[in-house]
């Protein structure tokens, strides 16, 4: 099984390679890169083009390692213990029944294999990213209340992403492999604008990419990024309209997305002496 890309996602050759290792090795794949450059498309369109299943964890500050893997409904059971558990068939003695499933612990129930997404990683703590870490290596983890001891089916897929808001142990970072996604360049945005708009005109988009670009350059808190070209260019497609200026673009919230970016570049616009 290899991932050559997608009819929307370009695959740069260097990332197709470890993607392609990693996939074959059963190693974790962790994906840096600033936001907007592919990191967590790239585990969806893995998951689309194998036919696999995925299942993501969208990491967050207050996140236990626990709940990834399951939890038990206590409120339920003791619902059912008070009231009786109607049509569910739930019976208050099995443990099981008021177990819930987390991602970690459907990708390791699961009888074929899936693609597992830890999104974000470094919105964690470092003692959950190497509790995690332990638990994917092992692919295994125990469900203490019983005892018992829930093992991968079939070792997953695993894509993690961080956008560097936190350094990662060094611990997590030596049991995965490892790519940084950078920007792409402007030929290589071109056939990323074309996988999306493959009948895009070619004085449109040349105008574009050269705005675009320059947006990139002013030092915005948020400078636009893939996602947002896309958009801009849609928009302007279905409006008609040409981009032939940088300091007067039309439907600038489809590319700057910060409040302060927005005032900056309407300030720099109006401005008798534009920096840009």
């Amino acid at each position: 099984m290899e991932f050559k890309g997608s009819e929307k996602y370009y695959l740069n050759p260097d990332l197709g390679m470890i993607v392609d290792m990693a996939v074959k090795m059963e190693k974790p794949l962790l994906l840096t890169g600033e936001p907007g450059t592919g990191k967590t498309q790239l585990a969806f369109e893995i998951s689309k083009s194998l036919n696999m299943g995925i299942e993501v964890l969208r990491a967050k500050s207050t996140i236990k390692g626990e709940e990834v893997c399951y939890t038990q409904d206590t409120v339920l059971r003791l619902n059912d213990a008070r009231f009786g558990a109607g049509e569910s068939k739930r019976n208050i003695n099995e443990f099981y029944d008021y177990v819930m499933w987390g991602p970690i612990g459907r990708a390791f129930n699961s009888e074929s294999r899936v693609v597992l997404l830890l999104d974000e990683i470094d919105k964690t703590e470092s003692d959950i990213q190497d509790n995690l870490l332990d638990v994917l290596e092992e692919c295994e983890f125990t469900i203490r209340e019983v005892n018992d001891i829930i093992k991968a089916k079939i070792r997953p897929v695993i894509v993690i992403t961080s956008n560097a808001k936190r350094e990662l142990s060094d611990p997590f970072l030596r049991r995965c492999f490892c790519h940084h996604i950078a920007f792409p360049k402007p030929d290589e945005m071109e056939k990323i604008v074309k996988l999306h708009f493959p009948d895009v005109d070619a004085g449109l988009l040349e105008a574009a990419m050269k705005i675009f670009y320059d947006l990139r350059e002013r030092g915005y808190e948020k400078p636009p990024a893939t996602g947002e070209l896309l958009n801009w260019l849609e928009a302007l497609q279905i409006s008609g309209k040409f981009p032939d200026d940088a300091n007067n673009i039309s439907y600038l919230g489809t590319l700057l997305k910060r409040t302060n970016d927005i005032l900056a570049y309407r300030r720099a616009e109006r401005s008798p002496h534009k920096r840009w």
